[in-house]
């Protein structure tokens, strides 16, 4: 097969998307397919379109190049949108409409989780096919190698990081654990590393900051540490989770968005500032029952390709039926406004 993938992998901290976008380039390439990020090639077999926003500086294919492709050219190359964004994780009122718009080009949708699913967006829009395949972390750089467990001696030792800096990545939580730092009842119990990128102003007190942080130096940090922490609200497929348990840490996660998708059975839930310290607790009280369930952790980029790249195949072998039921010009208006490099 040859794979046109919208988002070109970039080296350095770039945030989950990338990720994303390496590991499954990677995996394409040695199971013997071929992977481009334009539409040049007349024989693509599979357009994956990864983000609505033809201006965003990572995006080598728009919705806009899609519809003329389609219908300029008569293509037989299935179109696959990979939905991993929504307007609740940012309190936003525009993505969910771009997603929406540009999904109206696709083949067969994606989610990288069952929550997003539920969104009333999709419950007006969505067709089928869709699937949900969940993120996963390259466990040739996650995972345990050098990691120390906590002992039960010392501090707790509690560690997050994220690329995206939003206040909604949960630093109420984190503003919450910087403060808990200097309380009799947890001095010395706990201590906090918060590795990325901070919201403008905001600044920690007594946990250790660390700027952006990737590959080998990111996940030599995380392994240093005992328990991941996730506070962030309505998480729509985030990978930073996946890569804190693939390193061996149990997880203190948010009841939020997708988080119990990829957390629930390796951790500890908490649903916000008011009731994490009793699950703080209650992850120093059973840290060992968790600890050992972590090397069953089912979330790498290895199970995440595979179900890729056997999606891929099914959907093309399914190629005459998909594209005789693509109706182009169903809604002229919606193919239309594609166009338009909003």
């Amino acid at each position: 097969m040859k794979i046109a993938i919208g988002s070109r992998p970039y080296a350095g901290p770039w945030g989950g998307g990338n990720r994303f976008a390496t590991a499954l380039c990677d995996a394409l390439a040695g199971a013997g397919h071929a992977v481009v990020h334009d539409l040049a090639d007349r024989d693509i077999d599979v357009i994956l379109l990864t983000d609505p926003r033809p201006r965003s500086p990572h995006v080598g294919i728009s919705p806009g190049a899609i519809g003329r492709r389609l219908a300029l050219q008569g293509s037989r190359a299935l179109v696959v949108h990979r939905i991993n964004e929504c307007d609740e994780r940012k309190a936003e009122r525009f993505i969910n409409h771009k997603l929406a718009r540009a999904n109206y080009l696709a083949d067969a949708t994606v989610f990288v989780g069952e929550w997003l699913t539920h969104l009333p967006v999709w419950k007006r829009s969505l067709r089928d096919p869709w699937f949900v395949i969940r993120n996963g972390a390259d466990t040739a750089l996650f995972n345990r190698d050098g990691h120390r467990d906590w002992s039960g001696e010392g501090p707790l030792k509690l560690v997050t990081h994220h690329w995206g800096y939003h206040p909604m990545k949960g630093f109420d939580v984190y503003a919450e654990i910087d403060r808990m730092l200097t309380r009799p009842e947890w001095n010395g119990r706990i201590a906090f590393t918060y590795v990325g990128n901070l919201p403008k102003g905001f600044a920690f007190a007594n946990a250790r900051y660390v700027p952006p942080l990737d590959g080998v130096a990111l996940a030599g940090e995380l392994r240093a540490h005992h328990v991941y922490v996730t506070g962030s609200l309505n998480e729509p497929g985030g990978n930073h989770q996946n890569e804190g348990a693939l390193c061996g840490l149990p997880l203190l996660y948010r009841e939020s968005g997708c988080l119990p998708e990829y957390c629930s059975g390796f951790g500890v839930p908490f649903h916000g500032v008011e009731d994490f310290p009793a699950s703080l607790a209650a992850m120093l009280e059973s840290y060992q029952t968790h600890q050992a369930r972590m090397p069953s952790y089912p979330h790498t980029a290895e199970r995440m390709c595979t179900e890729w790249i056997d999606l891929f195949e099914k959907l093309v072998a399914r190629r005459d039926e998909l594209v005789g039921a693509r109706r182009l010009y169903r809604d002229p208006w919606t193919f239309l406004a594609n166009q338009w490099p909003l």
